[in-house]
């Protein structure tokens, strides 16, 4: 008769677990870290001193591994915005700016996905991020439709009915960047995975979540969320795309036209998206406004720009006299304020203007090679459509995205995660992936491990990644 105690063995079945998932607990803790309040005018957020903590943890695995984790390419893709970065530092109007928009910009689209990529060892792993992202969603979107429900969110149109989760209204886009990401990562699980449970799982929280991404009243993540979401169809299927593109049609005109569902302030938000040209409200002339500006800016700076956080400084000089003073910013809680408008809202355009050129194709160049990588290594690896999907959709939401936002606020620290993902499926070393891209595995491809950088070689592991 065994003398194990059975009170026991539920005690150790999670060790094992633990154990698998130790690499990506990093990962899911600044997911947990951002869905905390955000303090008003706090620079750095407790997620984003856990991304320093993430990057020394990466390090210190690869260390320990000794392996070659990128190749060349894979490096030159990842390194190329740290050029266009570290020259537009120089030209900032203090020390300070110069620091802290370097630390930043390196946070964002160097460090995090840099990580990433060596912290996630194989669809296992990426799924638990996926997954992270999507139950972030929906705590942030749960929160948004109470506020929506109590009027205890941002001021829209004399009302406190904006849901702006627990990002609070001097960041009324975080919520909805955080829903917009929730919503592309189930997609792509839903779409690409053959199990059941995880497909309905994904499908049916990807719809809920519309309901919050709706009542943040952001015009932009609307679009990006829109265009991701029909590529992301398009790339699992024509027939089906065309069958959901149908039934979402249907659906619309019978909510919005028949039942008149969304309220009159959303009908009037989804109205204005096609009366930007026409009658555009004060902040798409903001918008406009510090566009050209931006071009003004890149036109007396065209190579290296004005430097890092230097628009504010040239902002007035450059714009015309239809630019208002701020944006307004008010919330159950907070007190009504102005808020200075400091960046141009369009990731470009701020590319342009404060890095000019070489900052332009270095920074949204290695967005671009990502892309074209996660592209080209989904039509490879038809095991992983659903981490191939979510992966190139988070991307593609940013840079669609981008042509309506920048970085900036609490809410940063998910543009990093998105790049992460994408350059995680990019430049993961997988048999899958192009022979150009990929570590070469011991002289052939034989799926084993790359060549250690010192001393003895280490045994070859078999990725364990169940459907």
């Amino acid at each position: 008769m065994s003398t194990t105690s059975a009170a026991s063995v539920p005690l150790a079945w999670p060790l094992p677990a633990l154990q698998r998932a130790a690499p990506v607990l990093p990962l899911l803790a600044v997911i947990a870290l951002m869905g905390l309040p955000a303090e008003t005018d706090s620079g750095a957020t407790p997620a984003d001193l856990t991304c320093g903590l993430v990057l020394l943890w990466a390090a210190v695995r690869t260390l320990r591994r000794a392996q070659r984790p990128l190749t060349r390419t894979a490096a030159v893709v990842l390194g190329l915005p740290v050029v266009g970065i570290a020259v537009s530092a120089t030209g900032a109007v203090t020390p300070g700016d110069a620091v802290t928009g370097l630390a930043r910009y390196l946070q964002v689209f160097v460090f995090v996905p840099l990580a990433m990529v060596l912290l996630l060892r194989d669809r296992r792993d990426a799924r638990l991020v996926l997954w992270g992202l999507a139950g972030l969603a929906l705590w942030q979107g749960a929160v948004g439709v109470k506020q929506y429900l109590t009027g205890t969110g941002a001021s829209y149109q004399g009302a406190y009915i904006r849901a702006v989760g627990t990002f609070g209204p001097h960041d009324v886009m975080g919520m909805a960047s955080v829903v917009a990401a929730g919503v592309v990562s189930l997609t792509g699980l839903a779409l690409g995975t053959g199990a059941r449970r995880q497909r309905v799982a994904a499908a049916v929280c990807a719809l809920a979540l519309l309901v919050p991404l709706a009542l943040s009243f952001s015009r932009g993540s609307w679009i990006a969320t829109a265009v991701t979401c029909g590529a992301q169809l398009l790339l699992a299927g024509v027939r089906r795309a065309v069958k959901v593109f149908a039934a979402a049609a249907a659906a619309s005109v019978v909510l919005v036209g028949g039942f008149g569902v969304g309220g009159s302030a959303l009908q009037e938000r989804l109205t204005s998206i096609t009366q930007v040209a026409g009658a555009p409200d004060q902040s798409v002339v903001d918008r406009y406004t510090m566009w050209a500006a931006s071009i003004d800016m890149w036109d007396e700076h065209p190579v290296r720009g004005v430097g890092l956080k230097a628009f504010p400084a040239y902002r007035d000089s450059h714009a015309s006299l239809a630019l208002s003073s701020g944006s307004d910013t008010e919330g159950d809680g907070q007190a009504f304020r102005r808020q200075p408008l400091l960046s141009p809202h369009n990731m470009y355009m701020l590319l342009l203007s404060e890095q000019g050129l070489l900052g332009l194709v270095t920074v949204a160049g290695s967005w671009l090679a990502l892309l074209v990588c996660a592209l080209r290594r989904m039509r490879a690896a038809a095991d992983a459509r659903d981490c191939a999907l979510a992966a190139c959709g988070l991307l593609l939401w940013q840079l669609v995205n981008f042509l309506y936002s920048d970085i900036g606020g609490p809410s940063t620290t998910l543009t990093g995660l998105c790049f992460g993902v994408a350059a995680w499926w990019a430049c993961h070393q997988s048999s899958a992936a192009p022979s150009w891209l990929v570590a070469p595995r011991g002289g052939a491809a034989n799926g084993h491990s790359p060549a250690p950088l010192w001393g003895a070689a280490v045994p070859p592991t078999t990725e364990s990644d169940p459907r």
